[in-house]
């Protein structure tokens, strides 16, 4: 055979079979368009659960910032992160650190009002002499006494503002006055925000003071997160929820809805509104300060109703309707009346019974 022959041969063969292939390919196709229709979906019973998500963590309801009245540094720490204290336990020691010139401007300070007092005492012995010859009045001698007790407050007022400043504890009228800082709360350590050496700043009236540390009673746990504005019209105080803890995982922590914000917030565009849960059984789970959490919110509940995909209905002109089959190719749309919905099923309140079979939406091409 020639070589011409045998191309000629092979381009024969090669055409047969393309046309077995099509053949096979049309009468596959064929036969699956006979067997296969759209799918049928059972009407079933099922639970129906409309709910609403709040994201945010676990936060203990009362958590406090310590914080010292008194200037100095952070001479002694008594607890460590993770200790539970009871309240008035002490928590660290605020030495003082004046400076040269406080040091120096208390002590004159001390000294001016004992020069003071010291005059006045002499002045009270000579009005005293007087007063008994009747060269005084009762009145002068009063006015003076009067001075003299001004001055020795004022002295005893400077003696103890510098005792306090050298040594950081002074006793005045029998209470003991220091600069050790104690537990407001009985509770546990849960920051510590200074070490041994650190500056302390005093908490005043015109100034927020150096944080210290940071303390709460682990007891009393809630959950504060955001919910997105289009689920807030639909929830209120009281309604049960469920946990879910990021870190504790197959835990499921209940609780309930104690506070809806009146104010919303923006983060990126989108409205939301704080919501704090309180948690009423954690299920055995060790909750901590700072886990993130998922809160979903119950709204409204069926059990073991009549249900269908959601995808499967059409809503038309404020009417639901379903494709159902009454033959091998050929439907028929029937209205029916739903109920609740979770955005996945659907409750079906009439138009169908259970384990009658609706289709799906026939898939459009895509163009």
């Amino acid at each position: 055979m020639t070589k011409r022959n045998k191309k000629k041969w092979y381009w024969i063969a090669a055409a047969v079979a393309v046309v077995a292939l099509l053949v096979v390919a049309f009468g596959a196709g064929s036969k699956n368009g006979k067997e296969t229709g759209p799918a049928k979906i059972k009407v079933g019973r099922m639970d129906i659960i409309d709910k609403a998500l709040a994201v945010g963590a676990i936060e203990p309801k009362n958590e406090i910032a310590v914080k010292s009245k008194t200037s100095g540094v952070v001479g002694k720490l008594y607890v460590e992160v993770g200790d539970y204290v009871q309240a008035g336990a002490p928590l660290l020691d605020v030495r003082p650190d004046p400076t040269p010139l406080e040091l120096a401007e208390t002590t004159r300070g001390v000294e001016i009002a004992e020069i003071e007092l010291s005059t006045l005492s002499r002045e009270l012995e000579r009005q005293k002499e007087l007063k008994t010859k009747g060269l005084i009045s009762q009145q002068e001698f009063e006015t003076l006494e009067q001075h003299y007790e001004q001055a020795s407050v004022r002295t005893k007022i400077a003696r103890e503002r510098l005792e306090l400043l050298k040594k950081g504890r002074v006793q005045i009228a029998g209470n003991a006055i220091e600069t050790t800082v104690r537990a407001p709360i009985t509770g546990y350590i849960l920051q510590k925000s200074v070490n041994l050496g650190d500056p302390v700043v005093p908490l005043t009236s015109y100034q927020a003071g150096t944080e210290l540390m940071k303390m709460a009673d682990m007891k009393d746990l809630l959950f504060r997160g955001t919910l997105d504005e289009i689920d807030v019209g639909k929830i209120s105080e009281g309604m049960p929820c469920e946990l879910a803890i990021g870190a504790l995982p197959g835990k499921t922590v209940k609780g309930h809805v104690t506070l809806i914000s009146l104010k919303a917030r923006k983060e990126e565009n989108t409205t939301l509104f704080p919501v704090e849960i309180a948690i009423d059984d954690a299920g055995g789970a060790v909750l901590r300060a700072g886990f993130s959490a998922n809160a979903t919110i119950i709204i409204n509940k069926k059990v073991q109703v009549l249900a269908i995909p959601e995808r499967v209905v059409t809503f038309r002109n404020d009417s639901a309707f379903v494709q159902i089959s009454t033959g091998a190719q050929e439907s028929k749309e029937t209205a029916i009346q739903t109920g609740l919905s979770d955005a996945i099923n659907i409750e079906v309140i009439s138009g169908l019974q259970e384990g009658q079979e609706v289709l799906e939406k026939k898939v459009k091409p895509i163009v």
